[in-house]
This record gives C-alpha cells, structure tokens and sequence, in this order.
C-alpha cells in the first residue's frame, strides 16, 4: 500500500561530469519538501530513452521497487521532457516529477517577502506552460476529418496557455517595478559612499549562520537546503581598532545548487542582482563538505550566468570546526587560485566564531580603503587581503 509522501529517488549517470552516485543532494531536496525518500536506484546511459528516459526495463524495475516499499511518487534527479514525464506516469502508475519540479516546490514552500513570491509564481507558470498537455489527455485532441476544429483537448490546453502568458506578462511587469526599487535604493546607498558587500555561495553553506553572527540579526538559518529565499540586507559598522570604521551594506542571498533551473535564475534576477551591484562578495564555501570544489565551481557559474564574475570576490571557508585536525588549515588566510584569478580565502566558523575578528578586520581595511574613490573606476583585483600569511 502506497504510504504518503514516500518516494523512490532515480538518478541516470549519462556520462556527465559530477553525477551524484549517492543521490544524497536529491533526499536532502526531498527532505527538505517534506517528502521520505524510501529507496533509491542509479542506472547508467549513454543517452537518455526518448520515451521513458530510462528505458522499458529500468522503468519495470523502478515499478517494482516502489510497490516494495510503498512508495507514492517517483523523483528524478534529471529534468524529465513532457513527453518522458507523462510515459513514465502511465507506465508506473504514479506520479513522476524531476529535480526542478522539487526545486520549484521548495522554493515556493519557503518565499515569504511579496517579492520572492512573485519570483517563485514566475518560474512555476514558467514550468507549468511546457506542461500544459499532461493536464487534459483525458479529453480528446482531435475530433478527425479534414478541415475539422480542434476538440475540446485541445480548446483547453488553447485557453490554459493563454491564461498562463497572460499571468507571466503581469508579473514580469510587476518585477521590473520591484527591479526598479532596488536599483533606486541601491543608487541611494551609493551616494552615500555606502559600500555594498553580498553574501553568496552554494545553499546550506552557512551564509544565513554567518550573516547572523555579523550583524546580530536573526534571519532563519538551518541545517537545510534553501533555509533562506529571500534578500535580506541590514547596515554593518566595521571597525579597525584604530578609532577608524564604516559602515556598509551586508546583504544574505538565496543559495544556489548543481543545475539550479534557469527558469529560476531568470525569476530570481531581481534578487540576484543585489549580488551583480555589490562592490565585494563573500563566497561562502562549507569547507567540511566533500564536494566542496564541484560546489565551487556551480557558484562561480550562475555568478557568471548574472554578469557578476568580475566583481571583486573572497572566499570564506566557513564550517572549520567540522574539520578532522589533519584537514585544519595551516593559516587562517591564504590565497586560492580559481581559474586564473587569485581570490584571497578566509577560514572561520561563523558557529563557534573561529576567525570571525580577522574576517571584520579586513572587511573594515577594504571598506576604508574604498571610501576615497567610491566615485571612481576600481580594478577589479582591488580586494586583494593586505598580507598572505601563506607567503
């Protein structure tokens, strides 16, 4: 007997470079949508089957395996075509949804300004418009004869899709004012010499944790993905000991992850692009995780994606105190070389507060060390650290 929420995790290995073999990233997804991942399975294509995505036989195995354990829908870790998505459903005799279905989900679970709810509504109608025909194969697409009129399928499907762009039109328009304010506020701040620094990195990387522990505030944070949706900005006076300070805008963004929808990255622009407008970012990376290079990499690549790869960017390696002492770092800054560029690396724990001061301390030495030219052009490598204690 199907058990509510219980789903069995598929994931196909197509050759492509970090596949997650384990499924982990997909069942803390799941998790976090508040579904029970029951059993998982892994299979290996040279391409995808343009039927079932998996083939007639895996997906016979993958039915099997969800009568044994009760499960009450199927979850991809790849996007699923329509067409994959409705054979499959037909095939199992269960609901068949994909890794950005979830995502959308998650996301739409967790947005809690005006704003992030317009976002998220944007990139479901986005998604649901691609869609449209899995909601009324019960009516008849065609009535026959030539020159004949389409039949009430395909009347449906005509009006649901006009309905759909009509809603995607309101609310683009509706982000584009949202856009408008932003760029207004951010414009303000300039004026005021206030210098914009941007949280971003890889979701469950501890920005949330980290942003708290700066400013005192009590933005959500958990051990989970997508713990925080929506921007949240607050003022940050920084110190250098020496009777000298600024104080500067610190801004926590929504996380990214490993084939984050592009329907998500065209909705989320607005929040987004308080990290495109920053004068510095703090890429927070969880230096305990496994995988922390290939989360890197997936950051650095939406950075990109929003025209903010050239913006001057630190690395800050939180989590230390989760690190074996043979994995500890040997200084508490260093360099790291990321594609030809020498991005300055900090490590703290933003938890137990382990390389918190140094952090502010250098925060403060880039925030005075712009206050003189906040109206003039800047090199880019201009967010150097003063030393390398590597060095």
């Amino acid at each position: 007997m199907a058990q509510p929420g219980a789903v069995v995790l598929v994931g196909v290995d197509l050759g492509l470079p970090h596949f997650d073999r384990e499924l982990d990233e997909l069942a803390q997804l799941a998790s976090t949508a508040g579904l029970q991942p029951v059993a998982r399975l892994t299979c290996k294509r040279q391409a995808p089957d343009p039927a079932l995505f998996v083939g007639s036989g895996k997906a016979d195995e993958i039915k099997m395996l969800a009568q044994v354990h009760g499960a009450s829908e199927v979850l991809f870790d790849q996007s699923l075509s329509p067409a994959q998505q409705r054979n499959l459903e037909r095939h199992l005799g269960l609901p068949v949804n994909d890794r950005t279905l979830l995502i959308l989900e998650i996301f739409a679970q967790r947005a809690r300004s005006h704003e992030g709810k317009l976002q998220v509504e944007l990139a479901r109608l986005q998604y649901l418009s691609t869609r449209l025909v899995r909601r009324w194969t019960h009516l008849e697409r065609q009535r026959g004869g030539i020159g004949g009129r389409g039949g009430p399928g395909e009347t449906q499907i005509e009006l649901d899709r006009r309905m759909i762009g009509e809603s995607i039109k309101r609310i683009r328009e509706r982000l584009v004012k949202v856009k408008r304010q932003r760029s207004t506020q951010r414009r303000q701040r300039q004026r005021h010499q206030h210098v914009g620094i941007s949280l971003v990195g890889y979701t469950n990387a501890g920005k949330s944790t980290l942003f708290n522990a700066m400013v005192k505030a009590r933005t959500y944070a958990a051990d989970q993905l997508f713990a925080t949706l929506d921007t949240t900005t607050r003022q940050l006076y920084l110190g250098d000991g020496q009777g000298r300070g600024q104080t500067v805008s610190l801004s926590d963004t929504v996380g990214f992850i490993r084939d984050l929808p592009h329907t998500l990255v065209d909705a989320f622009e607005a929040t987004l692009q308080e990290a495109a407008q920053a004068d510095l970012l703090l890429h927070v990376v969880d230096a305990s995780h496994p995988d922390w290079v290939e989360q890197l990499a997936q950051v650095q690549s939406v950075l990109a994606d929003i025209g903010a790869a050239d913006i001057p960017q630190w690395l800050i390696f939180n989590k230390v105190d989760q690190l074996s002492p043979d994995r500890r770092p040997l200084h508490a800054e260093d360099v790291y070389e990321w594609e030809g560029r020498m991005l300055p690396r900090v490590f703290l724990s933003a938890v137990s507060g382990e390389g918190m001061a140094g952090l502010r301390q250098r925060l403060a030495e880039f925030a005075l060390s712009r206050q003189p030219v906040a109206d003039t052009d800047l090199d880019p490598d201009h967010s150097v650290l003063p030393h390398d204690p590597a060095g």
